[in-house]
């Protein structure tokens, strides 16, 4: 339904006739007069009398406009697919979550990066939605910088309020800055927070609030008609670690209370609660009670990693106004079980009955004694299946060492993580390959004391370098145990894999996953550190295979926990989630079944984008099950690997297909591309011998 309220938007551009008082454009068509009436008509079924009367136009001109977009190629019949995804995903969000208004930007093939088509998107809603005379609170990052560096509006008498204190930080999107900034872009008055962010005390904060001049500064904060800000994750990368939040704090204290997000130096939790701890009383800025006393609420915000910390905020109430990008979008609608539907499946669906929650079986049937001895069992049947290449260190078979691999001076290497992506971790180590593996329960990081158990074991004096996947309980265990190592005299590098191109934007490649590119990024680091190589040389080469490695997964059917024999999530019979990680989250994107060809087509679009391999280039394949899927189909998908890569000229070095790097029974697949080069490949073909892999 479109919206009659005309007192709180601007009116649409002056090149259409206007006639009374038309109702404002949803933010959802952008600034584009012909998809808004094109929607009106063939998605709503609006005449041109009414598409006339809503949009404030003459009929004439509404004839005009959908000629002219018939013309222009904006519908053939229908909207063109791109346009029409996005905008059914915003009124499906605006729906579902209450929300006042909702802009998606729809998906592109990766030419402009994803702040900026958000910092564009959230400049031109910002322009239509801040009125003269208002006072606008912004917030902090890199997001809200580009929507500052994007807005330009003509109104007056706008005052821009900096929503927290300011930072240490030398990068240039603070709070200090973006308020600054977006005061520039929209011509007001700027009043800044003359005080830090985060202070050492309860006290010092007191102290500083009482202050005349920071009194008045809040009490202009108070009067905020409206809000702008970004929601951060807790990723590593993140806005609220690189602002100096957790410099005297462990992170800890807030993911032990299931934090998942940040909205303007608060935290929540997965259902939008406000977590305390202990940052919140050395905070100076909004508080989340004020912020949700604000009437326009506007959060603009993307990437697979956010989609929790986006949940939250909409969750708790916090949001009114949403800015994304279509796959953030569609995942968020997916962690709903919300299927996005369009106006005409909409009003075809009665209004009275309430969405449906998808069904899901009863149980999956597993070969288990007790679900919680899983993991011990499980380990044990590993050990003594594969003794000649690890043994338990100290008799936990939480931490195992290779027979063969530890040695007076060499550096050692040790790499971990959950269990349920068997043959990863424990298959990659014997001689060649890593030293030691820290296993955690299923999908869970390791705990510090087995981690720095199998740095004691793989030292030889030289050091030892930690690769692990870039997720928060594994950072946060693996740099404890790195502490306590340096402590013992043992000198400690890590190096973060991030192999995963779906998982966040390619300006973000610090903040992704990492996933079945380990396989690759292991067996590199473990050929550097058998050749005697120093630490620092390793870490280096650890760091150049990463960066060279690109993955993508698609998943046909969920995966199911032993505790719950239950799928984590339902899959529809004709539908396939795009974009998977290994721990039975939920794709980045769900789309329909397709031939293998097809959707193998789509991962290596993507890879190819990130890669940009030139004709004569040699890489090396990765075709992984993620569980469940048999070697027959992985073969197909490799045939059309090959077919798109010979097409290109890029020869296949070396490749493996089969179970590498698992999660669970999930029915699915990953492709892994390492883009190689001379020292990459010298270092690949280095001989190895652990219980999954074997280079003579």
């Amino acid at each position: 339904m479109v919206s009659k309220k005309s007192s709180t938007k601007k009116a649409l551009d002056n090149k259409i006739s206007l006639v009374d008082a038309p109702s404002p454009m949803p933010l959802r068509f952008g600034d584009d007069p012909y998809v808004w009436a094109c929607w009106l008509y063939y998605e709503d079924g609006r005449t041109q009398g009414e598409i006339a009367d809503i949009m404030g136009i003459s009929r004439a001109t509404v004839n005009t406009y959908l000629a002219d977009a018939r013309s222009r190629g904006i519908v053939n019949i229908s909207l063109e697919p791109e346009r029409l995804g996005s905008l059914s995903l915003a009124q499906e969000l605006k729906r579902h979550f209450g929300l006042d208004d909702c802009l998606v930007v729809p998906s592109d093939d990766g030419a402009r990066s994803l702040i900026d088509r958000l910092g564009t998107a959230g400049g031109q809603a910002l322009s239509r939605i801040v009125k003269s005379g208002d006072t606008l609170a912004v917030a902090w990052g890199r997001t809200v910088l580009a929507i500052a560096e994007h807005t330009s509006s003509a109104v007056q008498d706008v005052t821009v309020v900096q929503a927290t204190g300011g930072t240490r930080a030398s990068f240039a999107y603070t709070p200090e800055l973006c308020a600054a900034a977006m005061a520039g872009a929209l011509k007001g008055r700027l009043v800044n927070i003359t005080a830090p962010a985060l202070v050492k005390s309860r006290e010092a904060r007191d102290v500083i609030l009482q202050e005349p001049l920071v009194d008045d500064q809040f009490q202009v904060l108070q009067r905020a008609n409206k809000a702008l800000f970004g929601i951060s994750s807790l990723r590593p990368n993140s806005t609220i670690h690189t602002s100096g939040f957790f410099e005297s704090v462990s992170i800890q204290e807030y993911l032990s209370k299931n934090a998942v997000g940040v909205v303007a130096g608060r935290f929540l939790d997965g259902q939008g609660t406000p977590v305390k701890g202990p940052l919140d009383e050395r905070t100076i800025g909004i508080d989340l009670d004020t912020l949700k006393a604000i009437d326009v609420r506007i959060a603009v915000a993307g990437g697979f990693d956010k989609v929790p910390a986006i949940l939250a905020a909409l969750r708790g109430g916090y949001v009114t106004v949403l800015i994304t990008d279509a796959a953030t979008g569609s995942a968020i609608l997916s962690a709903e079980g919300v299927r996005p539907v369009t106006a005409r499946q909409a009003r075809a669906r009665s209004q009275d009955d309430p969405l449906q929650p998808m069904q899901m079986r009863s149980h999956v049937k597993k070969f288990l004694n007790d679900a919680d001895e899983v993991v011990e069992e499980m380990l044990e049947g590993l050990v003594a299946a594969h003794g000649t290449h690890l043994v338990p260190i100290g008799g936990s078979q939480r931490s195992l060492v290779a027979r063969n691999g530890p040695r007076p001076g060499k550096v050692g290497l040790v790499i971990g993580g959950g269990s349920g992506h068997e043959p990863c971790f424990s298959g990659y180590v014997g001689k060649g390959l890593a030293d030691a593996v820290a296993i955690g329960n299923v999908f869970s990081s390791p705990p510090p004391g087995p981690i720095l158990e199998c740095a004691r074991a793989a030292d030889g004096g030289e050091g030892v370098l930690f690769v692990y996947g870039n997720y928060a309980g594994d950072v946060m265990n693996f740099e404890m145990a790195a502490e306590m190592a340096q402590l013992e005299g043992i000198e400690v590098r890590t190096v973060l894999t991030t192999d995963d191109i779906a998982s966040s934007s390619i300006e973000d490649r610090e903040g992704r996953r990492g996933v079945a590119g380990n396989f690759f990024i292991f067996k590199i680091a473990g050929a550097a550190c058998d050749r005697g190589l120093s630490l620092q040389e390793c870490e280096a080469l650890t760091r150049h295979a990463n960066a060279r490695t690109f993955t993508m997964g698609v998943a046909l059917e969920p995966c199911s926990m032993p505790q719950t024999r239950r799928h984590n999530f339902e899959i529809g019979p004709d539908d396939i989630e795009i974009g998977m990680g290994i721990h039975g989250e939920r794709g980045v994107t769900r789309q329909n079944m397709a031939p293998a060809d097809a959707i193998v087509d789509r991962i290596m679009d993507q890879i190819f984008v990130e890669m940009n391999p030139a004709k004569g280039d040699s890489v090396a394949v990765l075709v992984n099950s993620f569980g469940g899927t048999p070697l027959m189909e992985l073969y197909i998908i490799f045939r059309r690997v090959r077919q798109r890569l010979a097409a290109r000229g890029v020869k296949i070095e070396a490749n493996w297909i089969g179970h590498y790097c698992t999660s669970l029974d999930m029915v699915g697949a990953s492709i892994s591309v390492m883009h190689l080069d001379g020292r990459l490949s010298d270092l690949l073909r280095h001989p190895c011998d652990a219980a999954a892999i074997r280079v003579a």
